[in-house]
C-alpha cells in the first residue's frame, strides 16, 4: 500500500534475488568479525591444528583476554582512548556547533571569508611537517591535548551542521529574537532541540574518528604510557612488537604457552567491540541526519 502508483511490483525473482544478495553482503560483514572473535578465544592447540585463523569452534579459552588486561599495557590504552574520545567528541561537537550556528547568520561578523576559509580546507591541507611544527611550537608534544586540538574542527561536519542551521525557519529564529532572546538562547531553546538528529550523527563521526585515530599520536608521543588503544594495536599487530606483560614466553595455567594469534586478535577485539556498541544507539539518526544537513547549502 505504501508503493507509489508508477512503482511496478517486485516479482518473486526479484525479492528473492535481494534477498540473496543482503544475505552475501551480510555474510562477507560478519565473517570476518567472526573469525578474529573466534581466534581470540581458541586455546593453542585448536590455533596449531587450524594452521593460523580458526574457522570451526574448538574449545574455548579467556587467556589472551586475560593477559592483555591483567598486564596493564592494554587496559591503561584502552583508558587513554576512552578518555579521549569523550573529551575530545565533547569539545569538537561543541565547537563545531557554535562555528556552524555562528556562519549561518547572514548578519555574523565576517561569517562569508571565515566561510571561504572553511572550504578552503576541503583543497589544500596543512602538511605534516607544518602541522608538527604549530604543535611542537605550542607546547602540546607528549600531552593529550595533541590528540584533540589539532584535528577539533573538521570542515565537513562543520558544513553538514551549516547546512541544516540555514534551513530552520527564520521565522522562528526572528520570534525568539523579538521575545528578547539571545543568540546563545536561540541556539539553545530553539536550533538545538530541533537539530539532535544531525548533532547525534557530528558527534558519532567524532567518536568513531577519534577512537580509531592513531597518526596524531604517533607524531606527538613520546611517552609509551601515554599511548592510545589504537596505536598499542598498530605497534604491535603489524609491527609485530611485544606488548610488555604479553610477550612471547608468557604461559597459561598448565604451563602452555600464550598463542601469540589469539593475543592478536583479542587486541582488535578490544579495539573493534565498543564501536559496534555505540554506532546501532546514533543508527536510527543517521540517514535522517546526514540528509537533513545535505538538503541545502
Amino acid at each position: 500500500m505504501s508503493r507509489a502508483s508508477w512503482e511496478e511490483r517486485p516479482t518473486p525473482f526479484g525479492r528473492a534475488a535481494k534477498g540473496v544478495v543482503v544475505a552475501v553482503v551480510v555474510l562477507v560483514v560478519l565473517f570476518p568479525l567472526y573469525v578474529v572473535v573466534l581466534t581470540s578465544v581458541s586455546p593453542q592447540a585448536a590455533i596449531t591444528r587450524a594452521g593460523g585463523l580458526v574457522l570451526v569452534p574448538d574449545g574455548v579459552s579467556l587467556a589472551a583476554y586475560s593477559e592483555l588486561l591483567a598486564g596493564g599495557v592494554v587496559s591503561r590504552a584502552v583508558l587513554v582512548s576512552t578518555g579521549v574520545t569523550a573529551v575530545g567528541t565533547l569539545f569538537s561537537t561543541v565547537l563545531t556547533l557554535l562555528a556552524a550556528y555562528g556562519l549561518s547568520r547572514p548578519g555574523s561578523f565576517a561569517h562569508r571569508p571565515l566561510l571561504f576559509v572553511v572550504l578552503l580546507t576541503f583543497l589544500f591541507g596543512p602538511g605534516m611537517i607544518p602541522a608538527y611544527l604549530l604543535v611542537s611550537s605550542l607546547g602540546l608534544l607528549d600531552t593529550y591535548a595533541s590528540l584533540v586540538l589539532p584535528g577539533a574542527v573538521a570542515a565537513f561536519n562543520l558544513v553538514v551542521l551549516r547546512s541544516f542551521f540555514l534551513s530552520i525557519p527564520q521565522d522562528l529564529v526572528d520570534s525568539a529574537r523579538i521575545d528578547g532572546a539571545s543568540e546563545f538562547g536561540i541556539l539553545r531553546r530553539i536550533v538545538l532541540p530541533l537539530s539532535k538528529a544531525v548533532t547525534a550523527v557530528i558527534a558519532m563521526f567524532y567518536a568513531v574518528g577519534y577512537w580509531n585515530a592513531f597518526f596524531n599520536a604517533f607524531l606527538y608521543l613520546n611517552t609509551p604510557d601515554k599511548w592510545p588503544l589504537q596505536l598499542v594495536l598498530r605497534q604491535y599487530v603489524l609491527q609485530g612488537q611485544p606488548i610488555p606483560g604479553t610477550g612471547g614466553e608468557a604461559v597459561i595455567e598448565g604451563g602452555a604457552p600464550l598463542p601469540t594469534l589469539a593475543v592478536k586478535m583479542a587486541v582488535v577485539v578490544i579495539a573493534v567491540v565498543p564501536v559496534l556498541f555505540v554506532y546501532p544507539f546514533v543508527q536510527k539518526h543517521f540517514t535522517k541526519g546526514v540528509i537533513l544537513g545535505a538538503v541545502k547549502g
